[in-house]
């Protein structure tokens, strides 16, 4: 229960976690309500961070594995969708209008998009222009 960062280490903490919360803010839920970003800061570090370590761990299995593409994917591409996969859902508009103010969590469209618009991985693996709306212009990464 002691603070072991020293001052310089969580001052650019704060910044890493500021790009992240500035970044989910500026998303649009529904009728104009916007992502609370300090809300849901934490759930979102935590699935940039998951989704990092889940794709080094999965180039480090495969290393050295001769994987090729199945139905025009690409093992990444093929990854990503798996990764997309599992937030699919159909929320409606009013039930998204409430968890606008109490969920820690960001809509399942964001828990994707904005996860891999973070992700230079991603932008490869589907051969993203810089400009692409999936290509965050101020990639975020805390770890």
């Amino acid at each position: 229960m002691r603070d072991w960062w020293t001052p310089d280490d969580e001052k650019e903490f704060v910044k890493r976690a500021s790009c992240i919360s500035d970044q989910y803010s500026t998303y649009t839920i529904v009728d104009g309500i916007k992502i609370n970003g300090k809300l849901t800061l934490g759930e979102d570090m935590a699935d940039l961070g998951g989704a990092i370590l889940a794709y080094m761990a999965w180039k480090e299995d495969t290393k050295g594995q001769r994987l090729n593409s199945i139905d025009g994917l690409t093992p990444e591409q093929r990854l990503f969708l798996g990764y997309s996969q599992y937030y699919c859902a159909n929320v409606r508009d009013e039930v998204k209008r409430m968890q606008a103010t109490v969920n820690p969590h960001s809509p399942v469209e964001y828990r994707v998009n904005g996860v891999v618009s973070n992700m230079p991985e991603f932008q490869e693996a589907f051969h993203c222009k810089a400009e692409s709306p999936m290509v965050n212009q101020n990639r975020c990464r805390v770890w």
